[in-house]
């Protein structure tokens, strides 16, 4: 596959922030984007915006924690444009506390949709790409690498993540997969978060933060890479004190 050839490419958490910002990003590239999340009517906006520019763009109602949907939305798109080239895996929550507020509640949800949406997503797309070749794209956080007061468990679903990925990547030669992991990006992902003093640290935490159309080019360059050439990681922070 040329790496300038037009890719058909699945976005999860494609709603807001990273993810809407892939989409734009991509489909401006001439790529095919799928975009994939559980507000629907925020994709059907996103789409028409896309379409517009002359993008090729579609919306998929997704819940990555659901096995058997991610595996219905793979295949309703491998029905339509034949093949799945790239999957990026970007869904995440991150509510977070101290481990002594016992919010077990929000860790089983960390777990469920920052680890097992990633491999419910490896599950749905592997058999095929490994048939053909594919690029798997996980997007993971500086929180793969450090861990942070309050953070914990969502700092444990990242590294988590990271290891999934370099796990597959030393398994296959048939997929390209990369990490991204960002630093503080401008999304919603803070406002999943509760507890009340975590919330005062974290906002004043992302008083610098990049846009998310940083990350979308991050993950456009690995995806235009000649096919024999994988990157593995890319970390993307913001420059402290701009």
């Amino acid at each position: 596959m040329s790496a300038n050839q037009s890719k058909v490419i699945l976005i999860t958490g494609a709603s807001s922030g990273i993810g809407e910002a892939t989409a734009q990003v991509l489909a401006r590239a001439g790529h095919k984007v799928m975009l994939a999340a559980r507000r629907t009517d925020r994709l059907d906006a996103i789409v028409q915006r896309i379409r517009q520019e002359g993008g090729n763009a579609s919306a998929y109602r997704l819940d990555v924690v659901s096995r058997d949907n991610f595996k219905a939305v793979v295949a309703a798109i491998q029905a339509e444009h034949g093949a799945l080239d790239v999957l990026v895996n970007n869904a995440g929550i991150m509510p977070l506390a101290p481990m002594a507020a016992l919010h077990a509640e929000e860790w089983d949800q960390m777990i469920d949709v920052n680890i097992k949406g990633v491999l419910n997503g490896i599950e749905a797309v592997l058999a095929g790409m490994e048939q053909r070749g594919g690029h798997i794209i996980n997007i993971a956080s500086i929180a793969a690498h450090n861990v942070f007061p309050t953070a914990a468990v969502y700092c444990a679903t990242k590294f988590a993540v990271r290891a999934i990925s370099t796990g597959l990547r030393l398994e296959t030669t048939k997929v390209r997969v990369t990490t991204v992991s960002p630093g503080v990006v401008e999304s919603e992902l803070a406002n999943t978060t509760t507890d009340q003093a975590t919330k005062a640290w974290l906002e004043e935490f992302r008083k610098v933060a990049l846009k998310p159309e940083a990350i979308a080019n991050a993950i456009a360059y690995a995806i235009a890479q000649p096919a024999d050439v994988n990157v593995d990681e890319l970390i993307v922070q913001p420059i402290q004190g701009r």
